[in-house]
């Protein structure tokens, strides 16, 4: 299975293994990442998925769809990295993935 890992605002981080199908924030709810709160239960729908995605991931990510552009608008402290991980599916060549967690989801 492939590994993400979630870096916490204040650095403490936690490697968690997501089945290639799932979406990152299926992966970080069913393996208790705190701070990813997925309050629409990964429709779209809020951004209280929001990540940081490490840079050097940035290329191997599908663009992000109209649809997150505009839910990452209501996101705190959206940033060029900002992505929703409800939108980010995994596969194989995600193992290793490294997203950062942000400080507040509301």
């Amino acid at each position: 299975m492939p590994k993400i890992t979630f870096i916490q605002p204040d650095g403490a981080e936690q490697t968690v293994e997501v089945v290639a199908g799932w979406s990152v924030m299926e992966g970080a709810v069913r393996s208790l990442v705190p701070g990813i709160d997925a309050d629409c239960g990964g429709a779209c729908a809020c951004a209280t998925c929001h990540v940081y995605v490490d840079p050097a991931w940035l290329a191997a990510l599908p663009a992000k769809s109209e649809m997150e552009e505009t839910m990452l608008d209501f996101a705190q402290t959206a940033a060029p990295n900002s992505r929703l991980s409800c939108q980010l599916r995994v596969t194989s060549d995600l193992d290793g993935l490294i997203v950062r967690v942000p400080i507040a989801q509301h």
